[in-house]
């Protein structure tokens, strides 16, 4: 097939693409992000440009005046290339996703850092039960052309050639596909590559290009967290894992947790504003994992997303405000399939965006994604899914039932609104021993490079490790010494981890940051804790733990329940699995089957309101101690 040069103005950035490819496929290619909100489908008329040189072919489209065509003026998504390009982007016609100035508040600039790769942990599921059925498949077809005993439509017969290879029952495309298809079939001699989608029920012709482009497919899981954003990038053949990447959530400048984004999101431009704010952060980590990893966006063709409710209302520009408002009830907990740009997402134009099914209000789809990943659902005995995060969920069950609460844990451990702070990435101080002695500590960073920081595991580990050395008592507060290592600070005592001549600047950690921290495991142990009486229950008939969250691939099991934030059974019950909604996000892209079954499970979940059960007060007051006010719920620490 012949290809021609392309060049974007005023970018100027130039491109080769292959004839037949659209301008607005050609834009991505060289990375100039045209506005098309539609998708490709010709009905928004916001992706117009200017052809100053080169042959075009275009479908007809009332959205151009006749005084834009002698101008040259064309919708850059249904307008084809047939011979070099010489292209001018008017600034109306160009895409903004950046997060409108001044939204920062002093002491949040590090959620503009760029995102880091990180090695994501594996979590053992049972992933053979799913067959491999992506989001988006493409097929290569050489479809036999017409002749006067077999008339039958070009649409008809390409669905006849796509039925041949793999029956879908029902089977759906767009009108603009079908303005175009008889000369694309025809100028590509029968040989075309189709781009097919799970589209609610059906199943969506969602591309159609000339010759064989069936080799690359790839697609992204991202779990959307309150605090941190995860995007991985999969190839769809192969099923493999590209690379993964993390990055602390751009809404953060409006506050650390789901209610003050959604009071936020209830100003002028509010929803807006936080919507522009997700996106922004998503399109960077894309742009970066394809560029770090030779992949033309057009090639990625499908997103699946995992959040709480709150975060897949904001992604989608849903109003969240009745999330908050008695009695609690989201606009929707199964969006439906939509385009990805439809959302602001930067991927092949018709790209599409699934999401996790959710719950409720508090409990959404990174708690499905968590139970199909860990197999909670399927489990014979009761077992316990606690995922450690900013919005705390928790899923207790079995294969029989399961039910389901959220607390709002914070985001301290997952390293923001603590002084040394950091995500689980390169540099951060994942596990911590103190020398009773010296009081100096010792430490490994992920990566094993000079500490930058501390994240949660590292936390988990220093509160125990000052617990046992003394640092700290059982309230939280530092015991004053003659150890250089403790000082007085601006906030009360803090501890000093690192000193600034091994690190560069001081790592330490406050009295107002083991507040913090305090809260958070109190906010998590203490839910835990009800929603196990809820049942009639208690921690004994427990047989799996499965706990989730950003701690890298490091969780000191011991140090979590010595601070209380564990329930105290045996160790071999508790299994730390890492980033499970990434991890049940990947399965859903990756099968159908997996999808299916998240939405049987979503179904499946009872929702429980902690904020009306009055038990919960109580029991969260209880645990603001180390471990817990209560020692005999925690035998093991008391014996030590």
């Amino acid at each position: 097939m012949k290809k021609f040069k392309v060049t974007f103005y005023p970018d100027k950035k130039s491109v080769e693409v292959d004839e037949e490819k659209t301008i607005l496929s050609a834009a991505i290619s060289a990375g100039v992000h045209i506005d098309s909100v539609c998708g490709g489908d010709g009905v928004c008329g916001r992706c117009k440009v200017i052809v100053r040189r080169g042959e075009v072919s275009t479908q007809p489209s009332g959205l151009i005046t006749n005084e834009e065509r002698k101008k040259n003026i064309y919708l850059a998504c249904i307008t084809t290339i047939h011979g070099d390009l010489e292209i001018e982007i008017p600034a109306s016609s160009r895409a903004h996703f950046e997060v409108p100035s001044g939204v920062l508040n002093k002491g949040l600039e590090e959620v503009y850092a760029p995102s880091e790769e990180i090695e994501p942990l594996s979590v053992a599921v049972d992933e053979e039960i799913f067959s491999h059925s992506p989001l988006a498949t493409k097929l290569y077809l050489e479809i036999p052309p017409p002749e006067l005993d077999d008339k039958v439509s070009d649409l008809d017969r390409l669905y006849r050639a796509i039925k041949s290879k793999k029956n879908f029952p029902l089977l759906q495309t767009g009108l603009t596909n079908i303005r175009g298809l008889s000369e694309l079939l025809r100028r590509s001699n029968w040989k075309v590559t189709v781009t097919l989608g799970k589209r609610n029920d059906a199943t969506e012709l969602v591309l159609i290009e000339p010759q064989d482009t069936s080799a690359k497919n790839f697609g992204l899981a991202i779990d959307i967290g309150t605090t941190t954003v995860s995007v991985q990038l999969v190839d769809l053949i192969s099923d493999r894992i590209i690379g993964t990447r993390l990055t602390y959530n751009k809404q953060a400048s409006f506050g650390s947790d789901v209610i003050s984004r959604i009071i936020h999101a209830q100003k002028d431009n509010g929803l807006e504003e936080l919507h522009l704010a997700v996106t922004e952060c998503l399109n960077q980590i894309i742009e970066e994992l394809i560029s770090e990893h030779n992949i033309d966006l057009n090639d990625v063709t499908c997103v699946l997303c995992a959040g709480n409710t709150t975060m897949i209302h904001l992604l989608l520009r849903i109003d969240p405000s009745y999330i908050r408002r008695q009695p609690y009830v989201p606009t929707a907990n199964l969006p439906p399939t939509i385009r990805a740009s439809e959302a602001g997402i930067r991927i092949n134009p018709r790209g599409l965006l699934s999401c996790v099914p959710g719950v409720a209000s508090y409990v959404g789809g990174d708690a499905v994604a968590g139970v199909l990943s860990c197999g909670l659902y399927k489990e014979e005995d009761l077992g316990i899914l606690i995922d450690i995060g900013t919005n705390g969920e928790i899923v207790l069950g079995n294969k029989e039932f399961l039910v389901a609460c959220a607390a709002s844990a914070g985001p301290a451990f997952e390293g923001s609104g603590v002084s040394s702070g950091m995500r689980a990435t390169s540099g951060a101080i994942q596990s911590v021993k103190i020398d009773p002695k010296t009081l100096r500590a010792s430490f490994n960073t992920i990566g094993n490079v000079k500490p930058s920081g501390i994240c949660g595991s590292g936390y988990i580990d220093l509160l125990a490790e000052m617990l046992r050395s003394g640092v700290m008592d059982k309230s939280g507060k530092i015991n004053a010494g003659n150890s250089s290592r403790i000082r007085k600070g601006a906030s009360g005592l803090e501890f000093i981890v690192v000193p600034k001549e091994e690190a560069g600047e001081d790592i330490l950690i406050t009295e107002a940051d083991i507040d913090n921290l305090k809260r958070a495991k109190a906010a998590i142990y203490s839910a835990t804790s009800v929603l196990v009486k809820y049942i009639n229950f208690d921690f004994l008939r427990v047989s799996k733990i499965f706990i989730a969250g950003g701690f890298g691939n490091f969780l000191n099991l011991e140090n979590a329940i010595f601070i209380g934030l564990l329930p105290d059974i045996e160790r071999e019950k508790l299994i730390f699995v890492g980033n499970s909604s990434l991890a049940g996000g990947r399965l859903m892209l990756l099968s159908s089957a997996a999808m299916k079954r998240a939405r049987e499970i979503a179904r499946k979940i009872t929702y429980f309101e902690l904020s009306v059960e009055p038990r919960y007060m109580e029991e969260y007051m209880a645990a603001l101690f180390f471990p817990h006010t209560d020692f005999k719920l925690f035998p093991s620490v008391k014996a030590g």
